[in-house]
């Protein structure tokens, strides 16, 4: 029997299924495997035990694989179904969550999951890592569960991949993955730490914006110098600074870094198309935070400034005095945290270098710049032509009734970057989070409907990748 043979039946199973399902996204959920605190590690190593025998119960070849930090958990299918051409596929997710902090804002303990009634009559499951990660993560093996109860087998060549640093920045998976990237290659990665477009259209991540994130420091004077004395005739780096920040845009909102634009690339016409249609509005979008006008380039749609188009944005400035009252004087020396979010075929590198070229020719005799780079990952691009994407908009579209959307995220996660770069793969970020999920907030929650529909889709996604 086929995987598409089997997809009735197995969805009858998820659905039969489901509130076993739920108690044991339960119980992954009530370990608080808090990646970024080490009184949390032996908390962490038990989540990653935890997801490992599940994955054995399932027919995984699983092992608990160490690294400098908490381990990753490795499961395989062992060779699995690969049958009409079907592609081998390495999924990732983590069962790191955030830190719970300010802990009386829970209205529930954090590590109590609970099911809870929004007033709009939704079915809500409450607690820290409802949905990042482990609700999304455990849609997939949801479906896999129903497929090995309902033919006795896994229906593709399917790699797990569960980390335990995301949350922290996923320092020891690089090292780990660049080691080991024979045994990691595979045809395509399936990626769940995303989210849906609203609650009733599913979306696939087409595009993750790069990063690339510099600290510049001007110094003028060797001393903070009174500005009664000096001023006017000493340097300023403040002022130095602030013009060099003032020339990064041109009147339309293009980033004027020579250079800068190299290897971005319009959208496809009917892409472009089909998110205009989907709305995004000043009003929607920037009204809930007490903005009114897009601040992008000028002739780009609100839609593509956050999500397709390279930014770049000033975080933070330093300089000066900043206490209390007044103090005169000119600082020696200011500093600025810019990142920039890139697209396409941007070169991190380039663009680097080109930055910190225009910072020095805008610099006066008396001052110089130093610079601290913090991130240098490029962006990641699924081709719109990809068999692959258009298999997993075609389940979606079957699973909700309402036509996937294909929409570039303006974050990143820089490991997907890696599994281009490294392994060579183009990665699928499907997920089932909504804006309302108070992800990385006190009383974090995942529709019921979310995790139940995401089990289905992803049922059916891989009946569509296996053929």
């Amino acid at each position: 029997m086929t995987a598409s043979q089997a997809l009735p039946a197995v969805l009858d199973r998820i659905d039969a299924d489901i509130d076993a399902s739920i108690k044991r996204l339960f119980d992954f959920v009530r370990i608080p495997s808090i990646s970024t605190d080490s009184a949390y590690n032996d908390f962490c190593r038990a989540a990653a035990e935890h997801i490992a025998s599940d994955l054995d119960s399932l027919g995984f070849d699983t092992v608990v694989r160490a690294t400098a930090g908490h381990p990753v958990v490795i499961g395989k299918s062992n060779g699995g179904a690969t049958a009409n051409g079907a592609p081998s596929v390495l999924f990732y997710g983590h069962y790191d969550v955030q830190p719970v902090d300010p802990l009386d804002l829970w209205k529930t303990p954090p590590f109590e999951p609970r099911i809870d009634t929004l007033p709009d009559g939704r079915k809500i499951i409450v607690g820290r890592g409802a949905c990042d990660d482990k609700g999304q993560v455990m849609t997939f093996v949801e479906a896999l569960r129903a497929y090995k109860a309902v033919t006795g087998k896994l229906p593709l060549d399917i790699t797990m991949m569960i980390e335990g640093e995301e949350e922290c920045g996923s320092k020891s998976l690089f090292p780990f993955v660049r080691q080991n990237a024979a045994e990691f290659k595979r045809d395509l990665a399936l990626v769940c730490d995303t989210g849906m477009w609203d609650p009733r259209t599913p979306s696939v991540t087409t595009s993750l914006r790069g990063l690339l994130y510099e600290e510049v420091t001007i110094t003028c004077a060797d001393r903070d110098l009174h500005s009664g004395i000096f001023g006017g005739g000493a340097a300023n780096p403040i002022n130095v600074l602030a013009r060099i920040i003032a020339a990064l845009h041109d009147g339309n909102g293009r980033v004027t870094v020579p250079g800068f634009y190299d290897g971005v690339q319009e959208l496809p016409a009917d892409i472009k198309a089909e998110l205009k249609a989907l709305n995004m509005t000043p009003e929607s979008f920037l009204g809930p935070v007490g903005l009114k006008v897009p601040a992008g380039e000028k002739d780009c749609m609100l839609i593509e400034q956050v999500s397709t188009r390279p930014t770049c944005d000033v975080n933070g400035i330093i300089g000066g005095y900043t206490g209390e009252g007044a103090k005169t004087v000119i600082a020696a020396q200011a500093s600025a945290k810019i990142s920039f979010r890139l697209v396409g075929e941007q070169n991190p590198e380039k663009i680097r270098d080109s930055f910190r070229a225009f910072v020095r020719e805008r610099l006066p005799a008396d001052a110089k710049a130093e610079f601290i780079n913090h991130s240098c990952s490029p962006a990641i691009q699924v081709s719109y032509d990809n068999p692959a994407l258009g298999k997993a908009r075609a389940a979606l579209t079957a699973e909700w009734g309402a036509k996937a959307v294909a929409v570039g995220s303006g974050g990143s996660i820089p490991i997907v970057g890696d599994f281009k770069t490294v392994l060579g793969m183009d990665t699928l970020l499907v997920g089932f989070g909504l804006d309302d999920d108070r992800v990385h907030s006190p009383n974090e929650k995942y529709d019921l409907t979310s995790f139940h529909k995401g089990a289905r889709s992803w049922a059916r996604i891989i009946a569509a990748l296996a053929g």
